[in-house]
C-alpha cells in the first residue's frame, strides 16, 4: 500500500517527505519486533475531517510502550499534535494513521534497553481492510495457529512482534481462499482475528471473548460495546468456544482497519440465516453515524482536524 508523492510522514518531531523515512537497516525493532503501533481512522464529517477516538489511541500507544520498556519522548499531547499535524499535512479522507514507537539506530543484540525511542507517524488512503465486500459479510476460517498466552506476550500491547501469529494464521487464510482467519486462545476457546476483535449473537444478547482469552483490548470493540448498550442490547465478554461461534445466529469482526464486518461463514459452516444479520446491521449504522460525528451522544470521541501550524515539539529530550 504505497502512498503518493508528495505525502509526509512526522518524524520526532518534523515532517518529511515519504521517500525520505528511513530508518537503518540494523535498527532494533526491525529485528528483535521491539516496537508498538497503534490504528486509527480519520473520517469526513460536516464540521471537516476528524479523527475517531484519538486520546484512547494515544493512551494505547503510551501503554503499549511501557510494556516493552520504551518511554516515549513525547507526551500525550504531543503526540495528539503529531497525529493531527499529520493527518492535516496529507489531506486524505478517509484516512489510515499510523503512529509507530521503535528504536531506529543499529543496535544489535535482544537485550537493548538504551537505544533512542523514537515516534513516526504516517498517513495513507483507508481501503476495506477485509475486501469491498466485507459489509455484506467475510467468509473466516479456524487457525491452525493459536493467540499466544499473556505469559508470553503481552496481549495488552499493540506491538510489531504480537502479531506474528496473526500473519502466519493470514497468509494459511488467503492461500485457502478465506477472507480472514480466526485464531483461538490456549485453552481452545474464540481470541480474535488477525487485526480485530469478535463479537458472536445469539437470542438479542451480544457475547465476545473477554481478557481470558489473551485478546488485545480493541477501541471498536469498546466502541461497539457502548453502542450495542445503547441500543439495548445485553453485552457479555465470556470464554467462547468454536461450537458456540459456528451456532450463532450472527457473527462479525470489530477493528479500527475493519471498522464492522459481518461474518458470512466460518470454514463451511453458515453463520445465521442472512448476513449481516439484524443485530449486526443496527451496530453497524449507529457506528457509521458515530464516525462521522452525526449522533450526539457520541460527540466526545471525535476529534476535528484544524489546519495547523508545524508543530515544534522539543527534538533533545533522551530516550
Amino acid at each position: 500500500m504505497m502512498a503518493a508523492s508528495g505525502e509526509k510522514i512526522w518524524m520526532d518531531g518534523r515532517l518529511v517527505d515519504f521517500a525520505n523515512a528511513r530508518v537503518h537497516v540494523l535498527n532494533h525493532s526491525l529485528h528483535y519486533g521491539v516496537g508498538v503501533f497503534e490504528g486509527i481512522r480519520a473520517y469526513p464529517t460536516k464540521r471537516g475531517p476528524a479523527i475517531f477516538r484519538l486520546r484512547e489511541h494515544v493512551d494505547r500507544l503510551i501503554a503499549s510502550a511501557k510494556f516493552y520498556h520504551m518511554t516515549i519522548p513525547y507526551s500525550a499531547e504531543e503526540i495528539e499534535k503529531a497525529i493531527l499535524e499529520t493527518q492535516a499535512a496529507n489531506g486524505i479522507v478517509p484516512s489510515y494513521i499510523r503512529p509507530l514507537v521503535y528504536r531506529g539506530e543499529p543496535a544489535l543484540g535482544v537485550k537493548n534497553l538504551k537505544g533512542k525511542v523514537s515516534l513516526a507517524v504516517a498517513a495513507i488512503p483507508a481501503k476495506k481492510y477485509l475486501g469491498d465486500g466485507s459489509d455484506v459479510g467475510v467468509r473466516a476460517k479456524i487457525s491452525p495457529f493459536r493467540k499466544p498466552h499473556s505469559d508470553a506476550l503481552p496481549s495488552f500491547a499493540k506491538a510489531s512482534g504480537n502479531y506474528l501469529s496473526g500473519y502466519l494464521a493470514g497468509a494459511d487464510a488467503t492461500h485457502d481462499g478465506y477472507d480472514e482467519a480466526i485464531l483461538l486462545d490456549s485453552n481452545g476457546y474464540v481470541a480474535e482475528g488477525t487485526g480485530e476483535n469478535v463479537f458472536v449473537v445469539r437470542a438479542g444478547t451480544v457475547y465476545t471473548p473477554g481478557l481470558e482469552s489473551d485478546i488485545l483490548l480493541g477501541i471498536t470493540r469498546d466502541t461497539v460495546i457502548r453502542i450495542a448498550s445503547d441500543l439495548g442490547y445485553p453485552v457479555v465478554p465470556k470464554l467462547i468456544s468454536v461450537n458456540e461461534l459456528l451456532s450463532a445466529d450472527e457473527a462479525f469482526f470489530s477493528g479500527t482497519y475493519a471498522e464492522i464486518a459481518p461474518i458470512r461463514s466460518v470454514g463451511a459452516y453458515a453463520i445465521g440465516a442472512k448476513t449481516p444479520g439484524p443485530v449486526t446491521e443496527k451496530i453497524m449504522a449507529m457506528f457509521r453515524r458515530a464516525l462521522r460525528g452525526e449522533e450526539p451522544r457520541y460527540s466526545s470521541w471525535i476529534t476535528p482536524v484544524p489546519e495547523l501550524a508545524p508543530v515544534v515539539v522539543p527534538t533533545h529530550r533522551k530516550a
